[in-house]
């Protein structure tokens, strides 16, 4: 493992993506709630096991003796050290201005091409201001959206059980255009991840009609089922989306950050509601026993640990944002998903998909 000397005008490195190379993703170590133990066990995982090359980025005077107890592979690792991290709960406006933080590095050397795709599972709000401020957005990209997935009932032309919501926090205010936008994005996105040809659209709203919601929702919709290369499928209420209504639902990020919560806490709500049937009656026990893997199956869909984190769409670059409590099951995911985007050139995608509009 090889640690990469930061010097004034000096940054070693990483060749840029190509065919005969695997995939190189920066791994914020620092980020997340359980940082960075969870990370370093989530990347030496990755690199036993996968292709993928990673970037780490984080304190490696400190933490490098006690990852290469790991055992990883080190032909997989290099590390860029990185004095400072960004807390959970810090302020975004006062993160971004610390250029030495874990998070600052790791955009800045996937701006670079030394990484073809940034993960962290760090403060979301510093993550976006960093990405913005080190990668380009795509041409023609007025806001960046982060998306989630989520998990649906099957959609018959489907296999993919996860759909995409976005915005779902990174805007808390937008124009009809940028609805649009996120469209493309997500319709973009979910084709090359979910290998779908041409992935459903709907719009949250408080209705199906075409004349439901506020004056913007309103605007978009006519904006959507007038958009080339989109397939618009009108109006999605609340209760279509974890049906699978459709594969992308589009809608202001905060609609669509408490869709994304309400969404999450369903695992742990199922979960509730069988221990207290557990401990109800003696018939109901020996019910939960029998239903005991079926009810484990389920619980596991709605864990956000299988999702692979959010991608930040919008940028040249892939950048993934991974829950800010995963742990290493979660984090090898995000990592997955990151590498699969790249390979994949869903960014490409995207810009071609914007240009169509």
């Amino acid at each position: 493992m090889t640690a990469l000397p930061r010097q004034p005008g000096f940054s070693p490195p990483i060749p840029t993506a190509a065919p005969d190379r695997p995939r190189t993703v920066a791994l914020d170590v620092m980020g997340g709630d359980r940082a960075p133990a969870v990370a370093l066990r989530a990347a030496a995982a990755i690199s036993r096991d996968t292709d993928i090359a990673l970037l780490l980025v984080g304190d490696a005077a400190r933490l490098e003796a006690e990852f290469a107890r790991l055992a990883p592979d080190p032909e997989r690792i290099r590390w860029l050290h990185a004095p400072d991290a960004v807390a959970m709960g810090e302020s975004p406006r006062e993160a971004v201005a610390r250029s030495s933080s874990s998070l600052a590095l790791a955009a800045e050397a996937v701006a670079e091409g030394r990484a073809d795709a940034l993960v962290s599972a760090g403060n979301t709000g510093a993550l976006l201001l960093h990405s913005a401020r080190a990668i380009p957005r795509l041409p023609g990209v007025r806001r960046a959206a982060l998306a989630a997935v989520y998990p649906t009932l099957p959609r018959p032309h489907n296999p993919d059980p996860f759909a995409l919501l976005l915005d779902v926090g990174a805007n808390l205010q937008c124009t009809a255009a940028d609805l649009l936008q996120f469209a493309a994005m997500g319709a973009a996105y979910a084709a090359r991840i979910s290998k779908v040809a041409q992935p459903s659209v709907g719009l949250l709203n408080i209705g199906e009609e075409s004349g439901k919601g506020d004056p913007l929702l309103r605007e978009a919709h006519a904006a959507l089922a007038s958009a080339p290369g989109i397939a618009f499928h009108g109006n999605v209420e609340g209760r279509g989306v974890p049906l699978g209504a459709v594969d992308v639902v589009v809608c202001p990020g905060v609609m669509g950050n408490v869709v994304l919560k309400l969404l999450e806490s369903m695992g742990e709500v199922l979960l509730a509601m069988g221990d207290a049937v557990y401990r109800e009656r003696l018939r109901w026990r020996a019910g939960r026993f029998l239903l005991r893997d079926g009810v484990a199956r389920v619980s596991n869909l709605l864990d956000y640990a299988s999702y692979g984190g959010a991608p930040i769409l919008g940028f040249e670059r892939i950048v993934i944002k991974a829950h800010g409590r995963s742990g290493e099951r979660a984090l090898e995911n995000a990592i997955k998903v990151a590498a699969k985007a790249v390979r994949d050139d869903v960014c490409g995608a995207i810009a071609a998909q914007l240009r169509g509009l």
